[in-house]
């Protein structure tokens, strides 16, 4: 019994390690380039102006306070992303010569930028999510206080949720903001704003779902259901920024 065990425990290690890696990343010919890319900031005759570094791997572009804003940064790709990008590009060239089909690379199969989009469908659809969601808030909105009576003393709701429901509103409208902006350049801030913006949708969705099921009105009781699971996703959250990001990305 126990060496079943073991052999199960050596496959499930052997299954995890096979998928660690896209086929797309873990092709020596796209390794090589993406090492040259970096070193070089080229791949073939296209050069990338921030791809630019010292002797020491420092980068060129002066200390941080020469450099662009992040409010401004979102929008360029940075060097890996270009390095990934066009290597990605010129290995699906040479697969397609070869009659071969195209392959994931680090989890995503290759799509073409489209006016500087970078995932022109993906951006169109998170964009259309994002205004039905503000469409739903604004409607729920307008019902609550210009359609249904207030209380006279406080010109507050009678409905007992109505906060809980802005929030989460609040936050879905920001996950798809989110969505759309990494959809559109898929750089290492806007992947973890996109994925931490939606954990945190997830995360409190399930403290939404159990206060409305159980119907905790009481705010002491709410506090006390919504505490530990809150605790739970601002860890989630900081493993993905912090401990993951930090081996390897998301």
């Amino acid at each position: 019994m126990m060496d079943r065990r073991l052999l199960l425990l050596v496959a499930s290690l052997c299954f995890v390690g096979s998928v660690s890696a896209s086929a797309g990343d873990a092709d020596p010919l796209y390794k090589s380039c993406l090492d040259e890319c970096q070193s070089t900031g080229c791949v073939g005759e296209n050069c990338f102006h921030h791809c630019r570094f010292s002797s020491d791997g420092a980068p060129l572009e002066g200390p941080w306070y020469m450099q662009e804003p992040l409010y401004l940064r979102w929008k360029r790709w940075d060097c890996e992303s270009d390095c990934r990008y066009n290597c990605m590009m010129r290995r699906e060239e040479e697969r397609g010569a070869l009659g071969l089909g195209p392959v994931k690379y680090h989890g995503k199969w290759p799509f073409l930028r489209v006016l500087a989009l970078q995932e022109p469908v993906s951006v169109a659809l998170s964009a259309l999510n994002l205004i039905m969601h503000f469409h739903g808030w604004l409607s729920f909105f307008i019902l609550l206080y210009y359609k249904l009576p207030l209380r006279p003393q406080r010109r507050r709701t009678y409905y007992e949720f109505t906060g809980l429901w802005h929030i989460y509103g609040i936050l879905a409208m920001n996950s798809w903001f989110w969505s759309t902006v990494f959809h559109c350049c898929d750089v290492d801030l806007t992947e973890k704003l996109d994925y931490s913006s939606a954990v945190a949708l997830l995360g409190y969705s399930l403290i939404l779902a159990v206060l409305r099921t159980f119907n905790v009105r009481e705010e002491a009781r709410r506090v006390m259901f919504a505490a530990p699971l809150l605790a739970f996703v601002t860890t989630h959250i900081l493993f993905l920024n912090f401990i993951i990001s930090t081996t390897g990305g998301i």
